[in-house]
């Protein structure tokens, strides 16, 4: 029978496991969801959902140099044990996302992070967009509604990094790849905070800034003469 994506979301909001493994256990059990669910467990995956509730409070630091020092990222991941915090599995993890966030430039960790004036901001400039836009005029405003919040969600992929695809395999989310390592490795995992650092960055902002101050300076000087 023909797997739904409304299937496949269930099944991963209730296990925690990646998309195509939900997509395939749905396959195998013929779209029953309790069967799948129990395929899941059987191969040991399905442990995301059932460690939400767990504190991860080790875990790494790690740091990352890309483009022989042209980019570099720290980046706080936690799990719940120092053991698994040394382990390969774990640092492996670690050192993926450090990488995905110098390829992806992701300015947040998750939607939660958004906020609701800058999700307010974006859908204002979306609708503006819409509303330019010469094969929309005639749409009712439902419909613009719809496309507006259609882009929201392009827009999560870009700036949050649990959303976005996975540089190694776009075809899952990083979301899905940490859940498939929290089934690896048996622990929850939390990717707590990071920075991402481009050299020059800023400087011609605070080039121009200074220019205008001198200028400001030497007007003055002048009107005080």
């Amino acid at each position: 029978m023909a797997i739904t994506t409304k299937q496949i979301q269930e099944l991963r909001d209730r296990t925690g496991v990646g998309i195509m493994d939900c997509k395939k256990a749905l396959t195998e059990s013929d779209g029953n969801m309790d069967k799948a669910i129990e395929l899941l467990r059987e191969k040991g995956m399905a442990s995301a959902a059932k460690r939400a509730g767990k504190i991860a409070s080790q875990g790494v630091v790690a740091s990352y140099i890309h483009m022989g020092g042209k980019i570099g990222v720290l980046v706080e991941v936690n799990c719940e044990s120092d053991f698994v915090a040394r382990g390969e599995a774990f640092n492996n993890f670690v050192h993926d996302i450090a990488m995905q966030i110098a390829a992806s430039a992701p300015a947040y960790v998750n939607k939660e992070e958004v906020s609701a004036e800058e999700i307010a901001k974006e859908k204002e400039i979306l609708k503006q967009q819409a509303m330019n836009d010469e094969k929309n005029k005639n749409k009712p405003e439902a419909i613009i509604e719809k496309m507006i919040e259609g882009r929201i969600g392009k827009y999560y992929k870009e700036v949050c990094l649990l959303e976005q695809p996975f540089f190694k395999n776009p075809d899952i989310t990083v979301t899905d790849y940490l859940h498939e390592t929290v089934a690896k490795i048996g622990e929850k995992i939390d990717i707590r905070r990071f920075v991402r650092f481009v050299m020059g960055e800023g400087l011609a902002k605070k080039e121009e800034n200074l220019a205008k101050e001198v200028e400001e300076q030497i007007a003055a000087a002048k009107a005080n003469n």
